[in-house]
């Protein structure tokens, strides 16, 4: 019998769609023909140029249709590669959710046009994902037929992010491995670092990760005077980061919008007690003083106070971490969660078959 081929519409150099691809190769026996924008997305006049790639995307996706005849096509955001799919003449379509809602950002001149965008994608997907709970709010807000979502985490590799977590539990070791852009707020960890450095509380910070804001947080730290406390390692080989994580009491996550944070998972899994932003998209996880922290949004005086806390109580911060990783075995196991993912492709494809 010959392999089932999937085309993907997305950015493959992403994590995320790594993740979902590698997962469907290995559960699935699934093969992949990819397209993606190749247009930067930095500037006012890239995001010109690649709405117009995007508006001659179809093309593109169409004539790879005619050449490879894919079983099935897959896409992530509903509000672009989701839209590509549902118009592509492919089925059966599965299109991802990506964040809390991908009508992102809120006071975008083409939101009008991408409610129309994201309404057809989702008319059109024969299955849609959302990686948690937090994604199905806004779908049910707008009608979306909820017997087509799939609410399911791809998961994490528990192997690979095991619990030996072996961090100097005499001082806070705190870890961040989230990307450098300013939503997630890596400045105000540095100031609620700085609070603690001026009570003279010992730390050492890991910055994991490379970004735009990268010169912007080593010239912060230096500042503050905290650069001697702050490991900035730029961009590390994926390997390297399990380990990493097992060296760190706290992890620290301080995003202003949340989807579903591998990040999140990760930390959980390698024994690392977790502290971040009280939004819908980690209240699904995280509830305050019971497996982790919550904090306002910007709040560095109320994170500086909660870092505190969670570090004098170890106890709790102990019994917690272990309730965590009992958490993510359940429910977050990538071996788990994407076999059922690739049976699912199976059998719509099957069914379109018959």
């Amino acid at each position: 019998m010959a392999k089932r081929k999937i085309l993907f519409l997305g950015e493959t150099y992403r994590a995320d769609a790594i993740t979902w691809m590698n997962g469907l190769t290995a559960f699935g026996d699934f093969e992949f023909i990819t397209w993606e924008l190749k247009t930067p997305n930095h500037t006012f006049f890239s995001r010109f140029f690649r709405l117009l790639e995007f508006c001659t995307g179809l093309f593109q996706v169409r004539k790879i249709i005619k050449q490879h005849q894919p079983d099935m096509v897959i896409a992530e955001r509903t509000t672009s590669y989701g839209f590509l799919a549902a118009i592509s003449g492919v089925k059966p379509i599965a299109i991802a959710q990506q964040g809390r809602t991908d009508l992102w950002p809120e006071k975008s001149l083409l939101l009008p046009l991408k409610k129309i965008i994201q309404h057809y994608a989702f008319e059109k997907a024969d299955l849609i994902h959302a990686w948690g709970p937090v994604m199905t709010i806004s779908m049910k807000a707008i009608h979306v037929d909820m017997n087509k979502v799939l609410v399911l985490p791809k998961g994490i590799d528990l192997v690979k992010f095991g619990k030996q977590n072996t961090a100097n539990t005499s001082k806070i070791n705190a870890i961040v491995t989230r990307s450098l852009t300013s939503d997630y707020r890596h400045d105000i960890i540095l100031k609620a670092f700085s609070i603690l450095n001026q009570k003279g509380i010992d730390f050492q910070l890991t910055i994991v990760g490379d970004g735009k804001e990268l010169p912007k947080l080593k010239e912060l730290a230096r500042k503050l005077k905290i650069e001697k406390k702050v490991n900035l390692t730029g961009r590390i080989p994926n390997t390297k980061l399990p380990e990493l994580l097992q060296k760190s009491n706290i992890y620290l996550s301080m995003p202003i919008t949340e989807g579903v944070s591998a990040s999140l998972f990760e930390a959980m899994a390698c024994n690392c007690y977790p502290i971040v932003t009280d939004i819908p998209g980690n209240q699904s996880w995280i509830k305050h003083r019971e497996n982790g922290q919550l904090i306002t949004i910007d709040n560095y005086r109320m994170l500086a106070e909660e870092i505190l806390w969670a570090f004098e109580n170890k106890e709790y911060r102990n019994a917690a971490v272990l309730k965590n990783r009992q958490f993510v075995e359940e429910n977050a196991d990538y071996n788990t969660n994407m076999k059922i993912i690739a049976d699912k492709y199976h059998e719509l494809i099957n069914t379109k078959n018959n």
